[in-house]
């Protein structure tokens, strides 16, 4: 019985011996059973561990295979696997039910990294004499093959050996991620009572990564009013407010917002002539946007009154800040004011609801009064 413990240790030390790792990293090779092209040993457990640079995928295939059969590979086999997902095992020398034998089949792994393991048992009733196989690192075309949408590109991708790159549409800057297309929107800058401010290329989804500033800049004495379109679609969270994508408008010492959703906000009299927008977004998402249309309004000036034998343009029922009226008279009358007579006069609705001037009155001029004596005189 004392051979007995030293007989399972020789065996150990025999397997230890045969079990063994080699580790690959050429761009090409070729692999090979055991003892191959003769009759490969038993009890025996390589394993070679190819890696390739990344961008590249492993490519393998058999020239020649001759295992030892059984039910489900269970004795001898070949096992091409990852560092998580089995690819292949093959074993025997045709295919059957339970067995499958590599033949024309090309086996590809997803990534830069495969591990090929030989078992054999610790018995061949035949001489097998393994395999024969090759492989050779391939180019990965991420630009069609690319699954992981955080690490596609946003518009334009180029693909070369080894690798890949991201380029943007005309307008667009390629971000510091080296995928994401945003634009720069700054500085916008609006100066007329009345206009139209959109997210970027509304009503297409708006670029990602961006930080866009609106600034509506009025002379004192208007006030800015917002309406925003039916359309309004910027990227929300179900439980956290707009987390991702928002918009909030300064107005003065106001902040309203932020917003997003698929809901657009009522309605804003900001009551001021200064309005800053600001809108941004993140590195996902393909939402739509946003529109709004802003008009400025000053205060009512008091309603006017033509002079006797004269008129105003233009007349209309109300009057507010910056609107300027003409003052003229009648035929054969003059506008008098401050005891000069014109020909017309004008007057501006100021920002404090006043008007710069009175209205002035029309006087009838000299020749006309001498016109009127001389014919007194020829009818007398």
């Amino acid at each position: 019985m004392r051979w007995l413990p030293l007989y399972h240790a020789l065996c150990f030390s025999l397997w230890k011996a045969l079990a063994h790792t080699v580790e690959l990293s050429n761009m090409f090779g070729q692999i090979q059973s055991p003892g191959y092209p003769d009759t490969y040993p038993s009890d025996s457990r390589v394993t070679w561990n190819i890696t390739v640079p990344e961008g590249f995928r492993i490519k393998l295939y058999f020239m020649h295979f001759n295992l030892e059969s059984s039910y489900l590979c269970e004795y001898d086999f070949v096992k091409v696997e990852t560092e998580d997902q089995l690819l292949a095992i093959f074993c025997g020398s045709e295919n059957t039910d339970t067995e499958h034998t590599p033949g024309q089949e090309m086996v590809l792994s997803p990534g830069s990294f495969m591990s090929i393991t030989f078992q054999s048992d610790f018995s061949d009733e035949e001489r097998f004499t393994g395999f024969d196989a090759h492989y050779m690192a391939v180019d990965v075309d991420e630009c069609t093959e690319r699954e992981d949408e955080e690490l596609s590109c946003d518009h334009y991708c180029h693909n070369y050996i080894g690798g890949y790159y991201c380029s943007c549409r005309f307008g667009y800057i390629l971000h510091t991620d080296n995928r994401t297309c945003r634009v720069e929107c700054s500085d916008n800058l609006f100066t007329q009572r009345t206009g139209v401010i959109t997210s970027p290329d509304f009503p297409s989804p708006y670029p990602k990564s961006s930080e866009c500033f609106y600034a509506i800049r009025l002379e004192e004495g208007f006030m800015i009013s917002l309406q925003f379109e039916d359309i309004f679609d910027i990227e929300d969270h179900p439980e956290v407010p707009c987390p991702y994508d928002y918009i909030k408008i300064i107005a003065g010492p106001k902040v309203l917002g932020p917003f997003c959703g698929e809901k657009s906000p009522e309605p804003i009299n900001t009551q001021t002539h200064n309005v800053s927008i600001r809108f941004r977004s993140d590195n996902s998402g393909e939402n739509r946007g946003w529109k709004l249309s802003y008009k400025a309004t000053g205060k009512e000036c008091p309603g006017l009154q033509p002079p006797a034998q004269g008129k105003i343009e233009p007349l209309q029922a109300k009057y507010f800040f910056k609107d300027q009226v003409l003052v003229s008279c009648d035929t054969g009358y003059k506008v008098l004011k401050d005891n000069v007579e014109m020909d017309t006069f004008q007057i501006e609705c100021l920002k404090d609801g006043s008007w710069s001037n009175e209205i002035p009155i029309c006087k009838k001029t000299e020749m006309d009064v001498e016109s009127e004596l001389e014919s007194e005189q020829v009818t007398q």
